[in-house]
């Protein structure tokens, strides 16, 4: 199935109303969703729906959409990514036309006169088409997960085997599988689906969560921030803090994402991260300690001050055993009793750029939006290719 010349100029011509209206028609088409679905609760990320993210992220895929309908080569990375959360929630074919007919609903309630019959049926064959293709590539997620050595589809049952308090706000849980058989390898940055329902929800909650040290084939940990309050926000990461024990169990889909470290050629590699995104830079360590690399390894990493910053211990022995590898921490506000940082105030890697800056290096990094957004900023002025700059959103997807 291909789409027409008329249905493409259609859909592109209409790209910049959806830029205008983008953020009224996907808040109308979640509110219709889940009136009409409301078993779709136990999909989404209902905080993200109270912070407007899910919606800003949709109205931007959209409108990506439309006006790359006559190149959709361009949004392959993105349908990648996309397709990647998708399997981590165990998207299936069945639900794409429950969202086709609530999108199309979203338009014509919000478009009003501007969505006549003739637009309507473009976006139809439009979303159609988009569907097909996530569908296919879902597929293909789904069977290279369950076809892995270790690996299946869906869910399986995991015991927490260990829960450790790594800082203030985070704690690590270590999972292994009920059935006792082996778990599937992951690459380095990747995250799991951790399927619960706390007790004071009425729905089932899915996170993803990074895998947070290198791949061993016995067991995953992921280390967790306690965030928000618990009601809404944080809903999730306040019941592991408070109420998820040792010997407890839980369901996980498979290793997913496409943000991860290429271990296919050795180069120079860079770690930047804040807070709580140090997780899938962590398991990038890991994983390069591991392979006894002997290229250049730098780590950065950011932090309010020490009560907050996990892992210091470790990274501070892996810097101290391997020569080439070094640290830099900045602390934004250091309590007087912190010794083991580098910079205290806001974080300026022009400091420590005749560290990081190496030729041919591999940057990635994680962290609060804003944090990114001075990383990639800084990295693009130092000239850094952006093909060697790559970056990880917890949550649903917004550029840098």
């Amino acid at each position: 199935m291909s789409l027409s010349e008329k249905t493409i100029n259609i859909v592109k011509a209409t790209a910049p109303v959806l830029a205008e209206h983008g953020d009224a028609i996907t808040r109308h088409f979640y509110q219709r969703l889940f009136s009409h679905h409301p078993e779709l609760l136990n999909i989404f990320n209902v905080s993200h729906q109270e912070t407007g993210r899910q919606q800003a992220a949709l109205a931007a895929a959209v409108y990506g959409y439309a006006a790359h309908i006559d190149n959709l080569g361009a949004l392959n990375n993105t349908v990648q990514r996309i397709a990647h959360k998708h399997a981590s929630f165990n998207v299936k074919p069945e639900h794409y036309p429950i969202v086709g007919e609530n999108l199309l609903a979203a338009l014509a309630c919000v478009l009003g006169d501007i969505a006549t019959d003739e637009v309507l049926e473009a976006w139809g064959k439009a979303y159609q088409f988009l569907a097909n293709i996530f569908i296919e590539v879902e597929e293909s997620i789904y069977q290279e997960s369950e076809g892995h050595k270790g690996g299946w589809r869906g869910t399986r049952e995991f015991t927490v085997i260990r829960k450790v308090k790594e800082s203030d706000l985070i704690t690590s849980f270590y999972f292994e599988p009920v059935d006792g058989k082996p778990i599937a390898d992951f690459k380095p940055g990747q995250y799991i689906g951790l399927y619960i329902t706390p007790e004071n929800s009425d729905n089932r909650c899915i996170r993803q969560y990074s895998l947070s040290d290198a791949s061993n084939g016995k067991n995953y940990r992921i280390s967790v921030k306690r965030e928000g309050t618990g009601a809404i926000q944080g809903l999730v990461s306040n019941y592991l803090h408070d109420h998820v024990q040792e010997g407890d169990t839980v369901e996980l889909s498979p290793p997913a994402g496409d943000f991860f470290l290429d271990t296919r050629h050795e180069n120079p590699v860079v770690l930047i991260s804040g807070g709580v995104g140090v997780t899938p830079l962590l398991s990038m360590l890991n994983t390069l300690i591991a392979s006894n690399t002997r290229e250049p390894v730098r780590f950065v990493h950011s932090a309010v001050n020490g009560s907050v910053h996990a892992f210091s211990d470790h990274i501070n022995t892996l810097a101290e055993e391997r020569d080439n590898l070094e640290k830099f921490v900045f602390y934004d506000q250091p309590a007087n009793s912190d010794q083991h940082y580098d910079h205290a105030g806001r974080t300026d890697l022009n400091l420590i750029r005749g560290q990081i800056e190496i030729p041919g290096a591999h940057y990635y990094f994680c962290g609060p939006s804003g944090y990114m957004a001075m990383v990639n900023e800084t990295l693009l002025s130092w000239g850094v290719p952006s093909e060697n700059i790559h970056y990880e959103v917890f949550g649903p997807h917004k550029e840098i």
